[in-house]
């Protein structure tokens, strides 16, 4: 019974699809890892920490609703269970079974202190590079597409024409409500801040060349000519602390927790046969 959810959940773990949809190699490794997993559980359960542990009704709804919405409907949902061994009352027992599993390591990640304000800082200090914010630039767009080379000279020198005449964002994103044919045309052509990595690559060199209120000369990307206007730079800097703090001990909190929950592991005895 167990078998059957565990391969029906590292299914969708592992590979984002129900068991029936695996292919040979995929359902091979899948039974690789049940094994192990299958293994281990019996050791979680097996321990003192597990001989407390109560699952709720609650818990075992809100888990059953959460599997239930990644099928397009209940009967491919109660397929999917039949194929896989199970009805209602099995899974909900495996389910309780899965949940226990869950709050023993809750509860020996609960042993880990919290991570104090001095640890957050220290971890700052230790770790600069992580807490640089890259270049970015707020910008705005005029896409016009074409086909064939005679209409794309004729767009392109529209563009051309068009630029002459932008002389403030306000123009930008009047002419490109009118024109654009992107949907961002309904924002204005707003591309929101954008950083390196995130435009066509053929646009990215002009857009991180422009000044704030300067626009591009014609650019070709793929689905394509624009014009970009760049709104605002925002520098490269580093990330206050203030700003960071919250976010460094969430990171080295659970950091900690799975660090805890791996000794633990460790620790445990074989499950005896």
């Amino acid at each position: 019974m167990h078998g059957a959810y565990r391969e029906l959940k590292l299914a969708w773990e592992l590979f984002g699809k129900a068991p029936a949809a695996l292919s040979p190699p995929e359902r091979e490794h899948l039974r690789t890892v049940a094994l192990r997993q299958r293994a281990l559980e019996r050791r979680i359960l097996a321990s003192r920490e597990a001989a407390a542990v109560i699952v709720s009704e609650h818990a075992i709804d809100g888990r059953q609703a959460e599997i239930r919405r990644r099928y397009a409907s209940d009967a491919e949902f109660a397929g999917d269970l039949a194929r896989s061994g199970l009805d209602a009352g099995r899974m909900r027992l495996a389910l309780a079974h899965d949940l226990r599993i869950e709050a023993v390591l809750e509860k020996v990640a609960a042993e880990v202190p919290p991570v104090s304000a001095v640890d957050a800082e220290l971890f700052y200090h230790s770790h600069p590079e992580a807490f640089v914010r890259a270049e970015a630039r707020r910008l705005r767009h005029i896409l016009l597409t074409y086909d064939g080379a005679g209409e794309r000279a004729r767009i392109s020198a529209e563009l051309a024409a068009l630029r002459m005449r932008l002389h403030d964002a306000e123009a930008f994103a009047a002419a490109a409500l009118r024109r654009s044919q992107c949907p961002t045309a309904l924002h204005g052509g707003e591309l929101g801040v954008v950083r390196r990595g995130q435009l066509y690559a053929e646009l990215e060199p002009a857009a991180f060349a422009l000044a704030a209120g300067e626009i591009s000369a014609v650019l070709e990307s793929p689905v394509g000519l624009h014009l970009l206007r760049c709104d605002e730079i925002f520098p490269t800097l580093r990330v206050p602390f203030a700003e960071a703090a919250a976010d460094i001990a969430a990171r080295l909190g659970e950091r900690r927790r799975r660090e805890r929950q791996r000794q633990w592991l460790q620790a445990l005895p074989p499950a005896e046969r």
